[in-house]
């Protein structure tokens, strides 16, 4: 049943919102179920996206680079990995700003700041990584200088991988027949990733197919942990609040109250 009233019938569901928007449209009748109650233990987690547009190339890296930087986790140079981004003159940084919160391991609340704050904090560190390349350090004649940055905050990104989550993952198949599980939460081999949530897909696809060939699915149903209980008592879906990017899992641009 769609949010308009529309009713949608179909052979199969799937599912592949984010766990925390998915744990507010669980409907009241699979509430007691275990399977769904132990997603109440995977949360998601701050985490900001940074584009950084300079006006020369970048020769330090040519590749996805994951780091130790105590706040970029993960950036590439797009000008040189995507086609849309293409350019041989200019390079055009995405990075990742993490961790970026207290709940997920920083000492400062970054997603609280100002879009400034945070790309000035970003280029501070960028003259840490790039010595030769940017800040007042480098000779007028090979520095790269920013000419354009967006910020982008996302309030509950990819469940926090505390240890002892891993138990809590769900697998594709669910205790409801035509009812399949994916996103980057549930079961596969990567954490909470935009490629653990592509395995995540195929794996809930390979659950349809075999579902309408009559074929037992490899992977199967895997049991809650024992620790979510079985005696539950059943919770009406709270339902998703707001219509805006942050309400689904999304990102935003721009300043707003940090949820």
């Amino acid at each position: 049943l769609l949010a308009n009233g529309t009713a949608v019938e179909a052979d199969y569901y799937i599912s592949a919102v984010p766990v925390d928007v998915f744990k507010r449209l669980v409907p009241a009748q699979w509430s007691t179920m275990p399977y769904f109650r132990q997603l109440d233990e995977l949360k998601g987690i701050p985490v900001i996206n940074i584009q950084l547009w300079f006006d020369r190339k970048l020769d330090t890296i040519d590749g996805l680079c994951f780091s130790r930087s105590p706040l970029l986790s993960v950036y590439a140079d797009m000008s040189r990995n995507c086609a849309e981004y293409r350019d041989d003159e200019r390079s055009m940084l995405e990075l990742v700003f993490a961790p970026c919160s207290p709940e997920a391991g920083s000492p400062v609340n970054w997603i609280a700041k100002t879009d400034g704050e945070i790309v000035d904090a970003t280029m501070e560190e960028l003259e840490r990584l790039f010595p030769g390349e940017v800040g007042p350090g480098v000779p007028e004649s090979r520095r790269a200088r920013l000419v354009k940055s967006t910020v982008v905050r996302v309030p509950r990104s990819v469940y926090a991988a505390t240890p002892g989550r891993g138990k809590y993952r769900p697998s594709q198949e669910s205790p409801v027949p035509n009812f399949v599980m994916a996103g980057d939460y549930a079961t596969q081999k990567y954490l909470g990733s935009m490629e653990g949530a592509v395995l995540s897909g195929k794996l809930a696809a390979e659950v349809v197919c075999d579902k309408v060939a009559g074929r037992e699915n490899r992977n199967g149903l895997r049991p809650a942990h024992s620790s979510v209980g079985a005696e539950l008592e059943e919770r009406r879906p709270s339902g998703v609040a707001g219509s805006g990017p942050i309400a689904f899992g999304g990102g935003q641009q721009g300043n707003f109250a940090n949820p």
